[in-house]
């Protein structure tokens, strides 16, 4: 039987993607190089900010590059797409429709594990960038799913813009304390359940160990999904 390949839409931003791809490696049940995922990656850090566009401070589309490196990634023999961005899902119809083969929804499968780790989850948190909340990137998901979609207010979401743009994608450590803030603000909202929403705040994770099980990091479901979607066994449950 072929083995899979997983087209990896990268570089949105570079160090999440690396960290995703790490992520593939230490989650799937692997006793040697032949049981790991076969994975070929475009990283074009070049694409125009997502966040920037959605909010009408950038004219430039990022849409015309995830187009040409998705095509690129089915011309080349991907059997499927993921995407290591949270806020660029909101291209993510258009992205399909460009291309002949299947394309993991990040969002969708962060929404599904939360229900499966708290029951009867109802009311959901969501840290996330100004432009996947302009975009309703998250509000669209949790709406099929009929969860009552969160956000935090605006000097909170100030807050994670600035962890996630100041520090993350500048490559300077984020200060934990600040991400702890946000968490139990969104807590004192009732939040049953919190999505890192932005693939930066899942290098904090990694940087400041176990989060409460209630705390799903979008990119750690995608990394499962797609090991199970490429055929492989993964170490364990979320």
């Amino acid at each position: 039987m072929k083995n899979k390949t997983v087209g990896v839409l990268g570089g949105l931003g570079p160090l999440s993607t690396v960290y995703f791809m790490e992520m593939l490696v230490k989650m799937t049940d692997a006793q040697k190089d032949q049981d790991h995922l076969d994975l070929i990656v475009t990283s074009s850090a070049s694409t125009p900010d997502r966040t920037a566009y959605i909010k009408g401070i950038l004219e430039q589309t990022p849409l015309d590059v995830l187009i040409a490196d998705a095509q690129k990634l089915e011309k080349a023999g991907c059997d499927f797409l993921v995407l290591t961005c949270n806020t660029a899902h909101y291209f993510y119809k258009d992205i399909s429709k460009a291309v002949s083969i299947p394309f993991l929804h990040m969002p969708q499968l962060a929404l599904e594990e939360a229900s499966k780790r708290v029951e009867g989850l109802k009311k959901i948190g969501i840290l996330a960038t100004d432009g996947a909340l302009t975009a309703g990137v998250y509000e669209e998901a949790c709406k099929k799913l009929d969860f009552d979609f969160v956000k935090p207010d605006s000097q909170m979401q100030a807050l994670v813009m600035s962890i996630i743009y100041d520090r993350v994608k500048a490559g300077k450590k984020a200060d934990y304390s600040d991400l702890k803030k946000v968490l139990t603000h969104l807590k004192a909202k009732g939040c049953q359940a919190v999505i890192l929403g932005c693939t930066e705040l899942s290098i904090i994770k990694r940087d400041f160990g176990p989060l409460e099980d209630n705390i799903v990091d979008a990119l750690e479901s995608l990394a499962h999904a797609t090991i199970i979607e490429g055929g492989k066994k993964p170490k364990n449950t979320l």
